[in-house]
């Protein structure tokens, strides 16, 4: 099975009305992906962070459970922090990074896209911080 993936730049109070959209991305600024799943936004976390990976799923329990499996995370303060304050230069290095790892590896994840996802999730994540919000992450399984 599949998951859409939408992250959107939100105030703290709306995790509940995202995981009740049915599209986020019609409401609040974010990005759209295919197949970024909890273990992912974990891999990112321990990349950007430091953090072991044990760890840094703890961050991930959902802030919302609704019907046909959506599921709301709210992406953990140091992590989007990081990711505001990443550069291009900085940025191609994460990208590099994160498709070695197993998760993005084994799905043959070409290092262009994953770039361009990070690229638009840092500007969402200094959207968000320059706003005070936080940034949630939308799960939609898809039947395949």
């Amino acid at each position: 099975m599949s998951v859409l993936t939408q992250i959107v730049a939100a105030e703290d109070d709306e995790s509940d009305a995202i995981g009740e959209s049915l599209r986020p991305l019609d409401e609040w600024s974010g990005v759209e992906r295919r197949g970024i799943d909890t273990a992912k936004i974990a891999v990112m976390h321990c990349l950007l962070t430091g953090d072991d990976f044990d760890l840094a799923a703890s961050f991930y329990e959902p802030v919302y459970v609704g019907g046909e499996g959506v599921v709301v995370l709210r992406l953990a303060d140091e992590a989007m922090a990081k990711l505001a304050s990443l550069d291009e230069e900085a940025l191609a290095r994460f990208a590099a990074e994160l498709v070695a790892t197993e998760d993005f590896e084994l799905e043959g994840w070409p290092e262009e896209e994953v770039m361009e996802m990070l690229i638009e999730l840092a500007d969402l994540a200094q959207l968000a911080e320059s706003q005070g919000q936080a940034l949630f992450v939308w799960l939609h399984p898809l039947l395949t």
